[in-house]
């Protein structure tokens, strides 16, 4: 009898590297390499469902929804890291985007295997963390077939909850209860069911494109510049002062002054600048434009160019 995991690609065994263990060990590691760059080519074919994807969570955090990545082993743990990304980086409350493992906490550093096949307790979290119709939950799984996810997901579905699903396999458990799914193929592992490697590089390549593209469709980033950032020890307070620099063209001594004046909010320092606006004016304007800078600063000197004009006449 033929079980459902023989069924699945990554399971299979990849005639590329069957004899990796004879190999050298530069051989051994240009196999890998050559295998991974497979990766985001199996990516780029799912674009469009990407981008499905992204604007399915624009939609539900602009209407003030959140984001939930459930996930267990390898999978878990790429969602754990991609959320906590998300305070330092686009200044987010943590509480915007979340993410969960199978095991909870420990689990992020000792494999706790056997609660991935805990469906209950997949469900459970959906219920504990207070998931509401507004909010939508990605869950992340190689084989789509984890039951902690799966539990998870129908959960969701039962809710009202949004569902995203990301797997490494074709026509899974997962895709078939998700509102989508985004499913790269890597093809076989270099070492046979090893999901960590190929698949959670997809995974992972999958998981920047959701963070990153709803961040800048929610007006986070001013042309490709952080500027929502929390400056939170040095290095950022130090891009901070670069990026109001390389927007405005200020000095490094006025940077920090404005930056200072702002409470260190790099938009309303790039805004009082642009516009000659003290710090409440600023953060007004930037509220009635949904905190996006640049769409704030042309309304405003449109203004003053309107107004410019009407005075001459």
């Amino acid at each position: 009898m033929t079980s459902h995991f023989e069924q699945l690609i990554t399971e299979k065994m990849n005639p590329a590297t069957q004899f990796i263990d004879e190999c050298d060990t530069r051989e051994m590691l240009l196999l890998m390499n050559n295998e991974d760059q497979l990766v985001p080519l199996s990516v780029r074919e799912e674009i469009d469902v990407i981008a499905a994807a992204v604007d399915k969570l624009y939609e539900a955090l602009k209407q003030g929804g959140r984001m939930f990545y459930v996930g267990a082993g390898t999978s878990g743990r790429l969602g754990v890291l991609d959320a906590s990304e998300c305070p330092p980086t686009y200044g987010t409350p943590p509480e915007l985007v979340q993410a969960y493992i199978a095991g909870g906490d420990a689990a992020l550093r000792t494999a706790v295997e056997s609660c991935e096949d805990d469906a209950d307790g997949g469900a459970r979290l959906i219920d504990e963390k207070g998931v509401t119709p507004r909010d939508v939950v990605i869950g992340i799984t190689a084989s789509g077939s984890t039951p902690y996810v799966l539990g998870a997901v129908r959960r969701a579905r039962e809710i009202g909850a949004g569902t995203i699903g990301l797997t490494t396999n074709r026509n899974t458990r997962l895709s078939e209860i998700c509102d989508i799914c985004i499913a790269p193929v890597v093809g076989p592992e270099v070492v046979a069911g090893s999901t960590r490697l190929k698949s959670g590089t997809a995974q992972k390549l999958v998981l920047n494109m959701l963070t990153t593209g709803v961040m800048i469709k929610l007006g986070k980033v001013y042309n490709n510049l952080m500027v929502d950032l929390k400056a939170s020890n040095a290095k950022l307070y130090d891009r901070s002062i670069r990026i109001v620099r390389t927007v405005t063209g200020v000095s490094h001594d006025e940077a920090v002054d404005v930056l200072k004046r702002a409470d260190l909010q790099v938009k309303t320092a790039i805004m009082m600048i642009e516009t000659g606006m003290d710090r409440a004016q600023a953060e007004d304007v930037l509220q009635r434009h949904e905190g996006r800078l640049k769409s704030a600063i042309r309304s405003v000197k449109a203004g003053l160019g309107e107004a410019k004009k009407q005075g001459g006449d």
